[in-house]
């Protein structure tokens, strides 16, 4: 009897239902794709590599210009001693003046103050005008003997005031080999020759030469003085 009931308890056990191995899993719903949001992932990719190169080639974008190094006062000119080259970004829209154009720069004035550690540009300068700031222009004849041989536009002279007497008082024709003495006296120490043509209507036989001189203001009227007495004498310095 008890045989028959265990066997029966078996077999209720044996009756329930199987259950799924664990190597057997549920199949899972198919995955939602968005393509939408793939694009914009892509673009957005494609927009930052855009933006580093254009990063890369401005910051290559670069020329050679010119700063000044010191102060350059109005009617004064830039020199190779009051500049050096930097390099600026060539799409700032300003006028920068090229490094390899400073040999034309130079041949121009500035119109205003312009401070050392300014980078040029090509508004701060203008044209040379014929006369720089606080300079004057006077004419003198000269007599053969009071000036050089050879004395043309361009050259830079010291002039001096020479007398036309000697210690004894008799007048001397006024060259220079008869002014030496104690009536000579340096009235420019450096001036420059703007001409030294004779005019047309001159008599080729004239030992007088008109000459143009550019000198400082302070020193015109010293000049004039002597120039209008016959007593300039003029001697190449170094210069020219």
């Amino acid at each position: 009897m008890k045989i028959q009931e265990r066997t029966g308890a078996g077999a209720g056990r044996s009756a329930a239902p199987a259950q799924p191995s664990v190597g057997d899993r549920l199949p899972s719903p198919p995955r939602e794709r968005k393509p939408a949001l793939a694009a914009l992932a892509v673009l957005l990719i494609l927009l930052g590599a855009l933006g580093a190169t254009m990063l890369v080639l401005r910051a290559g974008d670069r020329v050679e210009a010119i700063q000044v190094t010191a102060d350059i006062k109005p009617g004064e000119s830039i020199t190779d001693d009051n500049i050096k080259v930097v390099m600026v970004n060539d799409d700032s829209g300003a006028d920068f003046v090229p490094w390899e154009q400073r040999a034309g720069l130079m041949k121009l004035q500035a119109k205003s103050t312009i401070y050392g550690g300014t980078v040029v540009v090509g508004q701060m300068f203008t044209k040379k005008s014929g006369m720089e700031e606080g300079k004057v222009t006077v004419g003198v004849a000269l007599k053969e003997g009071q000036y050089p041989k050879g004395l043309e536009a361009g050259d830079n002279v010291a002039v001096y005031r020479v007398g036309n007497k000697t210690s004894g008082g008799g007048d001397q024709d006024g060259g220079a080999s008869g002014s030496a003495g104690a009536d000579s006296s340096l009235l420019v120490e450096r001036a420059v020759v703007e001409d030294a043509s004779a005019a047309s209507g001159d008599s080729i036989t004239s030992t007088n030469l008109p000459v143009t001189l550019t000198v400082d203001a302070a020193d015109a009227a010293a000049l004039a003085q002597a120039a209008s007495a016959g007593e300039v004498a003029v001697v190449l310095i170094p210069g020219n």
